[in-house]
């Protein structure tokens, strides 16, 4: 927002909680083209004992669907896409560059597909720089960025809560070895074991360091990342954050604001602090909500009895192992902030109380199936670890020339299959139009279950392909 904008307050809807809204003039006319309006204070939020999903799922999903405009500080002439806040080396004349942004007038112009949140056609595709020395590129040439497809985000908020349960239970494994370390005085080495997930070994020794050569599918901080095709951002708010600059040239202030770089208008656009953390709140609230891909429930006989034994032709195969149909769930108390989120995302260091969104309280979380003790079983069809998926004899998804985060450029996170029967196409650029294909394609550690797909009977093949297509994500 620019000098020249009003602040006021107005006594929102929900139990009298204060929204402010950010407008141009006294009165902003219902034709105004500026898309950003609404605010939320989240310290007020969180101390009023109002149900926060409530309050923010509405605003984060005008807010993911707005078509910002520069009256909403969409722009960033002076600042590159980069994770980092990065200051351009030349100025672009081009305010829209489909290679290196902005990009998108919407996050729902890119996650559209077959719902607002979903995932996105071949055209969608963006093109990623790692970030740092080299974010400001304006080619397609896989030396200066990969060119990936648009991920679903139905059942985001689940598999951030699961990631946040790996990392807390991957890390008290890691105090445990040097624990015991420093109280026998020899070396200690543990398997790393999640919830039925092995990230490998972790040798900790007296004097309290560590051997992390043989971690696997992790980074050696042992925090789970579960978003991106890659498995490199921690959170919803740190990949929204990311996003909203990348693609939009909205600067979230948490991040780009003074505190950060000493300007609230580091991109030089002329409005200042373009996204609140309350409005980034919003965006996370409402794609931590969005429900749970399923299974489709009125097939008819013949495609319900080829997915039943697709569904067991996938585990006998070898795919199950690491499309892993369900992992349990302990808690659905989603916090924002996070616990893992670090410098440049707001964290729950930087504000009094943290927002508590009870994902129970959804009606779609309420039909979730459970374990004997009570634990949500989430149906995602992944393990969230990182996997080589491309080797010397099928190289087809290791078409990567830049490592992503330091992850090596043929290895990637497994997919969660669980709305796969609606987001084609396949791979990582979106350029295998079947499932067929992407299954041929994989390689690396799961060469031997391509190979045994591969030797099945071509009935037994279509079996396992109506299995995939019966999961959806439901319209």
């Amino acid at each position: 927002m620019n000098n020249q904008t009003l602040l006021y307050c107005v006594a929102g809807a929900v139990s009298g909680l204060m929204v402010t809204t950010a407008i141009a003039s006294p009165d902003l006319p219902p034709w105004s083209e500026k898309a950003i309006v609404e605010d939320v204070d989240i310290q007020a939020l969180a101390a009023s004992g109002d149900d926060p999903i409530a309050v923010l799922q509405p605003i984060g999903e005008d807010l993911f669907t707005a078509k910002f405009t520069v009256l909403d500080g969409a722009g960033r002439p002076d600042a590159t896409g980069a994770i980092l806040p990065t200051k351009v080396r030349r100025q672009s004349h081009l305010t829209f560059q489909r290679l290196a942004g902005l990009d998108a007038n919407a996050c729902s112009s890119c996650h559209n597909e077959p719902v607002v949140g979903g995932a996105g056609s071949f055209t969608a595709n963006v093109f990623v720089s790692e970030g740092f020395e080299s974010a400001d590129f304006d080619t397609i040439d896989p030396q200066f960025s990969n060119e990936r497809n648009t991920n679903a985000l139905q059942g985001a908020g689940l598999i951030e809560l699961l990631a946040r349960e790996m990392t807390a239970d991957l890390r008290k494994q890691r105090q445990s070895a040097l624990a015991g370390a420093r109280q026998s005085g020899e070396p200690e080495t543990v398997a790393l074991v999640t919830k039925g997930v092995s990230f490998g070994h972790l040798t900790a020794f007296a004097d309290g360091t560590l051997d992390v050569s043989r971690i696997e599918g992790v980074d050696h901080d042992l925090t789970i990342r579960p978003f991106s095709q890659k498995g490199v951002f921690t959170s919803l708010r740190q990949f929204t954050v990311n996003a909203m600059n990348a693609h939009h040239g909205i600067q979230p202030a948490e991040r780009f604001g003074s505190d950060w770089t000493g300007t609230a208008d580091f991109d030089g656009d002329g409005y200042l602090d373009e996204m609140s953390t309350g409005q980034v709140s919003a965006l996370v609230a409402w794609q931590a909500t969005l429900p749970a891909p399923g299974r489709k429930d009125d097939l008819p006989e013949v495609w319900q009895d080829a997915a039943d034994h697709g569904e067991d032709l996938f585990a006998a195969t070898g795919c199950a192992s690491c499309h892993l149909p369900s992992l349990p769930l302990d808690s659905l108390v989603f916090l924002d902030p996070g616990p893992y989120d670090t410098a440049g995302t707001l964290r729950q260091s930087d504000v009094e109380t943290p927002l508590v969104l009870d994902l129970e309280t959804l009606v779609w979380v309420q039909s979730l199936p459970r374990d004997e003790s009570g634990r949500v079983l989430v149906p995602l069809f992944g393990d969230l670890k990182r996997h080589k998926i491309a080797d010397a004899a099928n190289d087809t998804l290791g078409n990567e020339l830049l490592a992503q985060r330091f992850v090596a450029r043929d290895v990637f996170i497994t997919a969660e299959l669980w709305g796969v029967g609606s987001t084609a196409p396949y791979g990582h650029r979106g350029d295998l139009t079947t499932l067929h294909e992407v299954i041929m394609a994989h390689g690396g550690d799961a060469a031997d279950s391509q190979k045994a797909y591969a030797a099945l009977e071509e009935d037994e093949r279509q079996y396992v392909l109506a299995f995939l297509r019966s999961l959806e994500i439901s319209q």
